[in-house]
């Protein structure tokens, strides 16, 4: 008997006959945790997340609810990697409270990171954990106390442009004079009855938790910070870490990618390149992280949305101005919520947005929507 159990629905196509009920396992939002930082190559991300961890502070006060735990932010990799250097320019150019690590300096504090090639670390010392259950039931308990309605298990059927712009559900319909559009993997169907398709990539990844030889040993009551690991040999992509805590004894391990997938046949049985992904996995904590088992103990699935250069989508629709639309969250998107649900209200209201939002209009991709008016 395999020593891994992997979570998901036992019908692969159940997303065209399934209603979504909160809380649910079909988008991007779901589990226990993400990590928050400051740590980012832009600065506007880094500027942007200044308000977020304030925002943040100010749901737990209002709700008595722990929604951070600080960790620190431990960013691991060669001395002479690109986004290492330019992560560390970033923080030091807005002023970010940081620390960098030699090699000897990492192996003295985190005895339980084996290191194969002399890297060195970055601490981005106000990064951690986001408890994101906790905080999706905050931000939805938050909106029914302030008069708002949260409904959920209605598939949206069709939208009609318009003033006001209609939209048809399983169960109703609804008008408004403006409407926001946040459908993760399905944007596009969402969008293309409208006259654009939007160059998004939706990915199924395997967020995989492995155990510890000795119980706690990566936890938080030991000091062990979330990581992200760049630039390591077989990974062209980011492999990240959190603390233990979600299954006791069990430390969530990813890679920062996926493989293409409809989000309604996320759960059909894993491809090729799934396992290849696992199987980084596999050696990145054989050789870095020895106090862990190297095979996953437990392997769930998200959805990833994600754009070509991985910054969000936050825009109006170029022919519908009462229709925003963002999208492609690209992995990394949780944290950065606050700022991004008061972009998205600014731009529906007609308000001058508080961002410089070059980054993320869909004018940036040549042609997007044009040819469709």
């Amino acid at each position: 008997m395999s020593s891994e159990t992997e979570l998901s629905s036992p019908n692969c196509k159940d997303g065209r006959e399934s209603l979504f009920f909160l809380p649910h396992s079909r988008g991007s939002s779901h589990g226990q945790s993400r990590i928050i930082r400051r740590a980012y190559p832009e600065d506007f991300y880094t500027q942007m997340m200044d308000e977020c961890y304030q925002i943040w502070a100010q749901l737990e006060q209002e709700t008595g609810t722990q929604l951070y735990r600080q960790t620190g932010l431990l960013l691991l990799g060669m001395k002479e990697n690109p986004e290492l250097k330019t992560m560390q320019a970033t923080l030091s150019r807005q002023g970010i409270e940081h620390q960098c690590l030699s090699s000897e300096e990492l192996k003295q504090r985190f005895p339980n990171i084996q290191l194969t090639r002399g890297e060195v670390g970055l601490l981005d010392k106000f990064g951690g954990v986001l408890y994101a259950d906790h905080a999706l039931r905050a931000l939805q308990d938050a909106i029914r106390q302030l008069g708002g309605i949260v409904r959920d298990g209605e598939k949206v059927m069709e939208i009609k442009p318009g003033l006001p712009v209609l939209v048809k559900t399983t169960s109703e319909s609804y008008r408004a004079e403006n409407l926001i559009i946040t459908a993760g993997p399905w944007t596009n169907q969402l969008l293309r009855p409208l006259g654009i398709e939007l160059p998004l990539q939706t990915l199924r990844i395997n967020v995989c938790y492995w155990r510890e030889k000795v119980p706690g040993s990566y936890g938080v009551s030991q000091a062990f910070p979330c990581f992200m690991g760049l630039g390591f040999s077989l990974a062209p992509h980011p492999i990240y870490g959190l603390p233990s805590r979600e299954y006791p004894g069990l430390m969530k391990v990813c890679y920062h990618h996926g493989n293409n997938a409809d989000p309604e046949e996320r759960d059909c049985p894993s491809a090729f390149s799934d396992i290849q992904d696992v199987q980084i996995l596999s050696c990145f904590v054989r050789d870095h992280l020895p106090d862990l088992q190297p095979e996953p103990a437990i392997k769930e699935h998200c959805m990833y949305t994600n754009t070509p250069d991985e910054h969000f989508i936050l825009d109006r629709h170029p022919k519908y101005d009462n229709i925003v639309i963002g999208a492609g969250f690209s992995g990394h998107g949780f944290k950065l919520s606050p700022v991004v649900g008061k972009i998205l209200y600014e731009l529906s209201m007609k308000l001058t947005p508080c961002y410089d939002l070059t980054p993320f209009r869909i004018g940036r991709f040549p042609g997007i929507g044009k040819a469709h008016f």
